[in-house]
C-alpha cells in the first residue's frame, strides 16, 4: 500500500491527538508532546511528553508500560531531558540534517 502526503500527515494528526487527548485526560495537564521522525531505529516513532506537574509522569509511565498500541507493547520510561529544544536537532529544523539516521538529536514531526 502506497499513501499520499496527505493521508501519511492526516494519519499522523490523528494519532497525536488521540495519545495527547488520553494521556491528559487520564494523568494530567501536558505541557509540551513531540513525536521523533528520526530514521535511526533507537529514535524512530518516541514520543516524549512533558507534564505540566512534573509527578503526573510517573503514574502515566506504570500505566502505559502495561499497554499495547498497533500490535505491540508499549515501552514507557521516564527521560532525564527538560527542555526539548535543546534536544532537537537544529540542521532537520533548518531543512536538512546531514547525519541522516545516525543522528542522535531528535527530529520531531510537526502536526498539521
Amino acid at each position: 500500500d502506497s499513501y499520499s502526503d496527505r493521508e501519511l500527515q492526516d494519519h499522523f494528526d490523528t494519532f497525536f491527538e488521540d495519545v495527547f487527548v488520553e494521556i491528559e485526560d487520564k494523568y494530567g495537564e501536558i505541557d509540551e508532546m513531540n513525536v521523533c521522525d528520526n530514521l535511526g531505529e533507537h529514535l524512530m516513532g518516541n514520543v516524549y511528553i512533558k507534564f505540566v506537574n512534573e509527578a503526573d509522569a510517573a503514574p502515566c509511565v506504570k500505566a502505559l508500560n502495561n499497554r499495547w498500541y498497533n500490535g505491540g507493547p508499549i515501552k514507557a520510561e521516564l527521560s532525564p531531558v527538560t527542555d526539548f529544544r535543546e534536544a532537537c536537532c537544529r540542521q532537520y529544523e533548518m531543512g536538512e540534517c546531514t547525519r541522516a539516521g545516525f543522528c542522535n538529536f531528535m527530529h520531531l514531526k510537526p502536526i498539521s
